[in-house]
Order: C-alpha cells, then structure tokens, then sequence
C-alpha cells in the first residue's frame, strides 16, 4: 500500500461543462507541473463559485502553459452563508493571515473599512483576492470570497442596507458574543471589527443609531484585530453556521488498497 496522490484543486473563472478544456492561468500552469508536478492525464479538481465541483485532467503541457479538460460533476453549488467580515486594514502579514482565515471560516465578503485610527490606508486588493484564492483551493469551499473596496466608516454607515451587524465592542458595553448568537437568526450577517486602536466615541455613536447593529464582547481580554475577527467569525460558525455539516468528501491524504 503506498499514500495516494494529492490531487491539485483550482480555482477558474470559466464556466464548467463536461468535455470542456480550460487553459490555466501562467501561475496555475506553474503550479500544476513544477509544484504539483502533474503531467498529462493526470487528475486534478477545479471550481468557478458558480457550477459545483469538476473533476479534470491535464490535457496540455508545456513551458507555461497547461490546459486540463473537464469529466464529471463532483460536487453541485451549494448555498453559504451570506457572512460579511468588515475590518480596518492592519499590515501585511497579520492580513495576509486574516484573510486566509477568514476565507476558511466561511465568510462570503471581506471589506476594508478606513476608521478614524486605522493606521494602514493602504489595501492591496489583488494580494488579498489571490490569498482568498489558495485558502479557497485548499479547505474546498466551492466559492470565494468577495473582495470589496475600500470605503471609509462614515459612508459605510450612511448606506448600509438592511443586514445585521455585530460591533466588536472592546470598551465593555458589548452584550457577551453567545448570548447575542443564542437568540440571532440565520440570515445574513456582518461583523465589525475596528483598529488596533479601537473606535473613535464619535464612531460608536454613530454605529448605535443603525437599528440592525448589536455591540457585542469577546471575554475580559484586550484582543489584537486579527484575533478579534477570526475569534467572532468562528463563535458565528459554531453557534448558527454551517459547522454542523460533514466536510464533503474522504480526506486528500488516503491509503490506496
């Protein structure tokens, strides 16, 4: 008996159709014969957000570039939940990390949101899409998260549509996050989670006027942003998401007979 193959999962923007052949992007060509190391006829899984889960193999390859044609239907697209995570952009690494956390904890939207104390104002939408990507690819969500622009608090709050939100209130006036959860319904959602430096008061009194938004706490600890988010985005997830669902297929790394 010998480990199977670890089969590559990729995300494209085609539409999917038995029979059809794709050819992958320079990167994923890259990817699939210098990383994966996969040749002609071999397997891999792809995916759009829009037509489930196909199973494919290599049909071309060559010097950047590969082309894999499609077989059969894994997976039919399947609702997620419509979970926004809004945040103020923080640096680098700690948002490289969030984002693909955040993308396996299921969140459908992520959205900068430039506060007062944000200190980083500077979002890199391309990165952030990319990182959504690979996160998506490895934990076989059949979607990716939306990447929104950049919009400052005000106007976010002067527009904001009829959709609850959950402030992460770090000043103490928020109710505890599962006794909020415990009584939400299943609908869409978005989280808030502010700067290091926390919400300006002008910035909370302005919140508290949206009648869809519910300040809740996270605990007696002073969380770093990051923390924060990924801490309510997984509360969220246990209590009222899709955590209750079995994970959809055998795991990547089996024992061939």
């Amino acid at each position: 008996m010998s480990p199977s193959r670890t089969k590559a999962r990729l995300f494209v923007t085609d539409d999917l159709l038995a029979g059809n052949v794709l050819a992958l992007t320079r990167a994923q060509a890259h990817y699939a014969s210098h990383v994966m190391r996969l040749g002609m006829g071999d397997s891999v899984t792809v995916f759009n957000g829009r037509d489930g889960e196909w199973s494919a193999r290599i049909a071309e390859v060559g010097k950047g570039r590969c082309s894999v044609e499609l077989a059969d239907r894994l997976r039919a697209q399947r609702p997620e939940p419509d979970l926004w995570l809004l945040f103020a952009p923080i640096k680098k690494a700690p948002l490289d990390f969030m984002v693909e956390k955040a993308t396996e904890l299921g969140v459908s939207r992520l959205c900068p949101v430039i506060t007062q104390r944000t200190v980083v104002s500077r979002v890199n939408g391309e990165r952030m899409r990319a990182n959504a990507i690979e996160a998506a690819e490895q934990c076989e969500r059949l979607s990716v998260p939306d990447i929104a622009e950049p919009i400052n608090l005000d106007r976010l709050i002067a527009q904001w549509p009829r959709r609850s939100m959950m402030v992460m209130d770090e000043t103490g006036s928020g109710r505890p996050i599962a006794e909020v959860l415990a009584s939400a319904g299943h609908g869409p959602c978005a989280i808030l989670v502010g700067p290091e430096g926390g919400f300006a008061r002008s910035e909370l009194d302005a919140l508290r006027k949206l009648s869809s938004v519910t300040f809740v706490g996270l605990g007696p600890r002073i969380l770093r942003a990051d923390t924060a988010a990924l801490s309510a985005l997984a509360c969220w997830q246990a209590l009222i998401g899709d955590w209750r669902d079995p994970p959809p297929r055998e795991p990547k790394f089996g024992i061939d007979n």
